[in-house]
Protein backbone atom coordinates (compact mmCIF):
# COMPACT_ATOMS: atom_id res chain seq x y z
CA UNK A 1 0.00 0.00 0.00
CA UNK A 2 1.37 3.42 -1.02
CA UNK A 3 1.33 5.96 1.75
CA UNK A 4 -0.01 9.27 0.33
CA UNK A 5 0.72 12.54 2.08
CA UNK A 6 -1.92 14.14 3.43
CA UNK A 7 -2.31 18.05 1.77
CA UNK A 8 -3.53 19.67 5.37
CA UNK A 9 -1.37 18.71 8.66
CA UNK A 10 -3.42 17.22 11.36
CA UNK A 11 -3.00 20.36 13.09
CA UNK A 12 -4.67 22.40 10.09
CA UNK A 13 -7.14 19.22 9.87
CA UNK A 14 -8.03 20.29 13.47
CA UNK A 15 -8.73 23.53 12.77
CA UNK A 16 -10.74 23.20 9.90
CA UNK A 17 -12.82 20.31 11.57
CA UNK A 18 -12.98 23.03 14.35
CA UNK A 19 -14.34 25.84 12.31
CA UNK A 20 -17.02 23.55 10.70
CA UNK A 21 -18.08 23.12 14.18
CA UNK A 22 -18.27 26.77 15.02
CA UNK A 23 -20.14 27.53 11.90
CA UNK A 24 -22.80 24.94 12.71
CA UNK A 25 -22.97 26.33 16.25
CA UNK A 26 -24.51 29.65 14.31
CA UNK A 27 -26.69 27.51 11.69
CA UNK A 28 -29.04 24.52 10.72
CA UNK A 29 -26.81 24.25 8.00
CA UNK A 30 -24.29 21.68 7.33
CA UNK A 31 -20.75 21.98 6.15
CA UNK A 32 -18.09 19.77 4.60
CA UNK A 33 -15.10 19.90 3.10
CA UNK A 34 -13.81 17.22 0.67
CA UNK A 35 -9.96 17.42 -0.86
CA UNK A 36 -8.55 15.38 -3.55
CA UNK A 37 -5.57 16.38 -5.70
CA UNK A 38 -6.95 16.10 -8.96
CA UNK A 39 -10.38 17.40 -10.61
CA UNK A 40 -11.40 14.41 -11.98
CA UNK A 41 -14.01 15.96 -14.04
CA UNK A 42 -13.09 18.71 -16.67
CA UNK A 43 -15.79 20.69 -14.97
CA UNK A 44 -15.18 21.73 -11.26
CA UNK A 45 -18.89 21.98 -10.61
CA UNK A 46 -19.82 19.05 -12.02
CA UNK A 47 -17.34 16.87 -10.30
CA UNK A 48 -18.41 18.78 -6.77
CA UNK A 49 -21.99 17.92 -7.30
CA UNK A 50 -20.63 14.31 -7.63
CA UNK A 51 -18.67 14.24 -4.45
CA UNK A 52 -21.98 16.17 -2.70
CA UNK A 53 -23.79 13.48 -3.93
CA UNK A 54 -21.27 10.52 -3.23
CA UNK A 55 -21.51 12.20 0.39
CA UNK A 56 -25.22 11.87 0.55
CA UNK A 57 -25.05 15.91 1.75
CA UNK A 58 -28.66 15.58 -0.14
CA UNK A 59 -30.32 14.09 2.42
CA UNK A 60 -30.12 16.43 5.02
CA UNK A 61 -33.88 17.04 6.54
CA UNK A 62 -34.13 21.05 5.48
CA UNK A 63 -31.68 20.67 1.92
CA UNK A 64 -29.00 22.60 3.46
CA UNK A 65 -25.98 20.47 3.09
CA UNK A 66 -22.88 23.21 1.64
CA UNK A 67 -19.97 21.41 -0.11
CA UNK A 68 -16.76 23.41 -0.28
CA UNK A 69 -14.69 21.28 -2.62
CA UNK A 70 -10.88 21.87 -3.39
CA UNK A 71 -8.64 19.86 -6.30
CA UNK A 72 -5.20 21.39 -4.93
CA UNK A 73 -3.02 19.94 -7.83
CA UNK A 74 -5.39 21.28 -9.83
CA UNK A 75 -5.97 24.95 -8.56
CA UNK A 76 -9.49 24.17 -8.79
CA UNK A 77 -12.82 24.85 -5.80
CA UNK A 78 -16.07 24.81 -5.75
CA UNK A 79 -18.55 26.21 -3.20
CA UNK A 80 -22.38 24.23 -3.75
CA UNK A 81 -25.44 24.54 -1.61
CA UNK A 82 -28.02 21.78 -1.95
CA UNK A 83 -32.35 22.89 -2.87
CA UNK A 84 -33.03 24.16 0.35
CA UNK A 85 -30.21 26.60 0.05
CA UNK A 86 -30.36 27.72 -3.74
CA UNK A 87 -33.99 28.34 -3.34
CA UNK A 88 -33.86 31.06 -0.81
CA UNK A 89 -30.29 33.01 -1.67
CA UNK A 90 -29.12 35.48 -3.88
CA UNK A 91 -28.12 34.23 -7.42
CA UNK A 92 -24.49 35.43 -6.66
CA UNK A 93 -24.54 34.01 -2.60
CA UNK A 94 -21.68 32.29 -2.83
CA UNK A 95 -19.01 34.90 -5.38
CA UNK A 96 -17.81 37.21 -2.12
CA UNK A 97 -16.62 34.23 -0.51
CA UNK A 98 -15.12 32.52 -3.55
CA UNK A 99 -13.02 35.86 -4.47
CA UNK A 100 -11.98 36.13 -0.68
CA UNK A 101 -10.88 32.14 -0.90
CA UNK A 102 -9.09 32.74 -4.29
CA UNK A 103 -6.78 35.39 -3.37
CA UNK A 104 -5.57 33.29 -0.01
CA UNK A 105 -5.22 30.64 -2.33
CA UNK A 106 -2.61 32.38 -4.63
CA UNK A 107 -1.00 33.07 -1.51
CA UNK A 108 -0.40 29.20 -0.81
CA UNK A 109 -2.65 29.70 2.37
CA UNK A 110 -5.09 27.19 1.85
CA UNK A 111 -5.71 26.83 5.45
CA UNK A 112 -6.91 30.24 5.84
CA UNK A 113 -8.79 30.10 3.05
CA UNK A 114 -10.71 27.22 3.76
CA UNK A 115 -11.18 28.13 7.37
CA UNK A 116 -12.51 31.77 5.91
CA UNK A 117 -14.86 29.92 3.94
CA UNK A 118 -16.13 27.65 6.34
CA UNK A 119 -16.69 30.48 8.38
CA UNK A 120 -18.45 33.17 6.36
CA UNK A 121 -20.82 30.18 5.18
CA UNK A 122 -21.94 29.92 8.61
CA UNK A 123 -22.50 33.70 9.05
CA UNK A 124 -24.29 33.72 5.94
CA UNK A 125 -26.43 30.59 6.52
CA UNK A 126 -27.60 31.68 9.71
CA UNK A 127 -30.05 34.17 8.81
CA UNK A 128 -31.60 31.81 6.12
CA UNK A 129 -31.22 28.30 8.55
CA UNK A 130 -31.11 29.86 12.15
CA UNK A 131 -29.85 26.96 14.16
CA UNK A 132 -32.85 25.29 15.75
CA UNK A 133 -33.53 24.11 19.30
CA UNK A 134 -33.71 20.57 18.19
CA UNK A 135 -31.05 20.97 15.42
CA UNK A 136 -28.99 17.64 15.20
CA UNK A 137 -25.81 17.62 12.99
CA UNK A 138 -26.84 15.29 10.13
CA UNK A 139 -23.18 15.30 8.46
CA UNK A 140 -19.71 14.22 10.08
CA UNK A 141 -18.03 17.63 10.44
CA UNK A 142 -14.73 15.52 9.61
CA UNK A 143 -12.75 15.81 6.28
CA UNK A 144 -13.18 13.74 3.17
CA UNK A 145 -10.85 12.88 0.91
CA UNK A 146 -11.13 11.43 -3.08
Amino acid sequence: MLFQKQFFKEEERKSIVQAITDAEQMTSGEIRLHIEAKCKNENVLSRATEVFFQLKMNETAQQNGVLIYLAYDDKKFAIIGDKGINEVVPANFWDGIKEVMSGHFKQDEFLEGIVFAVKETGYHLKHYFPLQANDKNELTNEISEG
